[in-house]
């Protein structure tokens, strides 16, 4: 596994929806437009020269926060290179250290660092929810998910469409990755939407935004994470992002069914075409019994964290028993305990990379620290006097910036560190932040000219068993991108300024902050 990548998407895209070709990790993102060998030898060379060039500056007599701005430098050109953002965070931080203080500093890190970094009762947690995703992935129930929410939603105008979007939710929330579940949906909804006659953008974006909501609602490894760096307690974290997930679905979806009614205007016999088949009481209610674990493992994790009855850790162990009984019970007749051995396998795997980027990410803070340049931030903030509003509008500009490049997890790992003070000097709910940086991460990764996301759906789309005989292009992915932005700046513009909408749920629990 890569280190860039997403728990879960280690080995859960490779479900039954995975086919043939396996998961797609974000570090291998298959981008369609290739540049020449030419041009791809000089990408190359600058930046080797620029990991080079500041690798070099750092030593030389420079003030502190020179140093620590060279350090970032070498970072993002180590991350653009593709190296894992582990070993990109650490490379820079302890060259930074060392160059700061010298070689006792470094070897006193390199001795305390992981240990007090990754032994934590908090971040026990992780391991319980990745293996639960994994799991979950490993039973089957990616297609049954998608079923049910077919046969549920598939009345309304655009039916398909709401139920890939609502199914995506669900798969996000416990794979913990929107790249797995844009892979999985992809493969299933879009050649389902196709073939029922809908207009390939109105698919496409239902794909681009079905994962958007779900790394918000619990169990959220994306929240969890943040909570890791921010040290925020993980309930309170995984609870405010209950409401933020809830609108973010139910706007979307509310937009899907406005452009499906549009649709039916322009192009009335294509709409009517497209009408989902009646679904009968009992495929309705076998559906949902088909895809029971999910819905429970949530409720038991939002339910007793809100109530107190066990921590958020006690939470993903429950979570990852009950995956563990319905894994062994839903292939009961194909290999229970291989199946259960793969994702075991695979959840060491993802467990060791996160915890290795949380190194890099301490490292990199306390790089940050030593030079000056996360408190600097902080008083250049309050030297422009930017009131809360106007750096949370800066702040949508930088990681839709940053996405062009970079996943969440690493756009995480990268701004959260050097926002710590500036947050307390705005005084912004760090609960409220959470789930504002990772719902901007991964509007970020899909958003034009170049989000991962779109060249991820670009690529699945070009095969023929999905694209159903139309003609695909990047363009028609984009288009279908941007018919969906004015609804995801409705929903920033509504974070910031009804905050209470993430941060109501974890007060009424006791554990607001």
């Amino acid at each position: 596994m890569t280190d860039l990548q997403s728990p879960a998407v280690a080995d859960g895209a490779q479900g039954p929806t995975a086919g043939a070709q396996g998961p797609v990790r974000p570090t291998e993102s298959p981008v369609v437009r290739k540049p020449d060998s030419a041009r791809s030898w000089i990408l190359l060379a600058v930046t080797v020269l620029v990991v080079v060039g500041s690798g070099v500056a750092m030593f030389l007599p420079l003030v502190p926060q020179a140093i620590g701005g060279f350090a970032c430098l070498m970072m993002l050109a180590l991350i653009f290179m593709r190296m894992p953002v582990a070993m990109a965070m650490l490379v820079p931080s302890l060259l930074g250290m060392y160059a700061l203080r010298g070689s006792l500093l470094v070897e006193s890190q390199l001795a305390t660092l992981p240990y007090i970094q990754v032994a934590s009762w908090t971040l026990s947690v992780i391991p319980m929810f990745i293996l639960m995703g994994l799991l979950l992935w490993r039973a089957g129930l990616t297609e049954s998910l998608y079923v049910a929410g077919r046969h549920w939603l598939g009345w309304m105008p655009g039916g398909l469409a709401v139920g890939t979007n609502v199914a995506g939710a669900g798969l996000a929330s416990v794979s913990g990755s929107s790249v797995g579940t844009t892979y999985a949906l992809a493969r299933i909804g879009i050649p389902e939407m196709l073939k029922a006659g809908y207009d390939k953008r109105l698919a496409i974006g239902a794909v681009v935004v079905a994962g958007l909501p779900g790394q918000l609602i619990p169990p959220s490894i994306m929240l969890v994470i943040y909570a890791g760096i921010a040290e925020v307690p993980i309930g309170p974290q995984l609870l405010a992002g209950i409401g933020p997930g809830i609108l973010v679905a139910v706007l979307f979806s509310i937009m899907i069914v406005l452009f499906s009614l549009r649709w039916a205007r322009t192009q009335p016999e294509a709409a009517a075409a497209a009408a989902a088949a009646p679904v009968g009481a009992r495929e309705r209610v076998m559906s949902l019994v088909r895809i029971w674990p999910i819905p429970v493992i949530v409720a038991v994790i939002v339910v007793g964290t809100f109530a107190g009855f066990f921590t958020a850790t006690e939470a993903g162990a429950v979570a990852a028993v009950v995956s563990l009984l319905v894994t062994v019970v839903w292939r009961a007749r194909s290999g229970p305990w291989r199946a259960v051995a793969e994702a075991s396998m695979a959840t060491v795997s993802s467990v060791g990379a996160i915890f290795l980027m949380l190194i890099g990410v301490e490292a990199l803070s306390r790089m940050f620290s030593l030079t000056g340049i996360s408190t600097g931030f902080a008083d250049v903030v309050q030297g422009m006097d930017l009131g809360r509003v106007e750096f949370l509008l800066l702040m949508t500009l930088v990681y839709i910036v940053l996405g062009t490049f970079m996943e969440p997890l690493p756009m995480l790992m990268l701004t959260v560190p050097i926002l710590l003070p500036t947050l307390a000097a705005l005084d912004i709910s760090l609960l409220w932040y959470g789930v504002f940086a990772v719902f901007m991460g991964e509007l970020a990764v899909v958003t034009p000219p170049v989000g991962i996301l779109a060249f991820i759906i670009h690529s699945i789309t070009r095969e023929p068993e999905v694209n159903q005989g139309q003609k695909i292009t990047l363009g028609d992915v984009f288009a279908a991108v941007w018919w969906f932005m004015p609804m995801a700046i409705v929903v920033t513009l509504v974070l910031i300024f009804f905050p209470e909408i993430a941060t109501a749920i974890p007060d009424m629990a006791g554990g607001g902050s």
